[in-house]
């Protein structure tokens, strides 16, 4: 037969309950931390949404009449269409319509295979070329100005796309990422990013990732507002932009 089991000395017992309360004093303050960050989270996601619709019908009704001339000059110029639609990657994963002003001739996409080889982004995951002979003279003038990006208001006031946020990649692009590439899906892409107001399509990927990264882990309203107000400049000086 076994003998009793061995009592604890009282000095024994009451370090063990101090731990276990110490413990559970730590599970606690754990806890509200992580319920305070939800709520900052939460705020800081529907103010931004918040600034995206206001912003983005303030620059619709402001900018009409820029919007109308663009869509005129595109459409005299051979009788297309005036908006490029293509299907882009969004948070998650999940694919949407993305608007541009056209800015290629018509059935541009079908003649890039020819042009790869002048690709100036080497990874390949994107195509950047400075003098794509697709590009039609409104289209330079208006990609130098980054007009052709102002129907994307439309995608912010939707919600597939905000103000400030990782560009949209091709789904051709998203399949070509690794791990690290994938957390640029973390969030809802944007109209302009960290990397787009350093540098642009100067940058090379591995970079637009670094910054993108950067971005998802320190964005807050601040870091938003700053980013919007160096695109201003970065939009005026035209360079990485064509």
């Amino acid at each position: 037969m076994s003998g009793p089991s061995p009592i604890l000395p009282v000095q024994d017992l009451g370090q063990a309950y101090l731990g276990y309360g110490l413990e559970v004093d730590e599970l606690q303050r754990a806890d509200r931390a992580a319920r305070a960050a939800t709520a900052r989270r939460r705020a800081y996601l529907a103010a931004k949404r918040g600034i995206d619709v206001v912003a983005s019908v303030a620059a619709l009704i402001a900018l009409g009449p820029v919007l109308l001339v663009t869509a005129l000059l595109i459409k005299l110029r051979d009788g297309g269409p005036v908006l490029f639609v293509q299907k882009r990657v969004g948070k998650d994963g999940r694919a949407f319509d993305f608007y541009k002003f056209r800015s290629m001739v018509v059935g541009a996409e079908r003649l890039q295979a020819d042009l790869l080889a002048f690709n100036h982004h080497d990874s390949g995951h994107t195509f950047k070329m400075r003098r794509d002979p697709r590009v039609t003279w409104i289209g330079r003038l208006i990609r130098r100005t980054s007009i052709d990006e102002l129907p994307q208001f439309l995608n912010v006031l939707k919600g597939d796309m905000t103000l400030v946020g990782p560009r949209p990649a091709l789904p051709r692009e998203v399949a070509r990422y690794d791990d690290r590439d994938r957390r640029r899906l973390e969030v809802t892409p944007g109209l302009t990013c960290l990397w787009q107001v350093n540098g642009r399509a100067d940058l090379p990927f591995d970079r637009q990732v670094e910054l993108d990264l950067e971005y998802i882990e320190g964005q807050g309203l601040l870091l938003d507002l700053e980013i919007l107000a160096r695109t201003i400049p970065a939009v005026l000086s035209c360079r990485g932009a064509y």
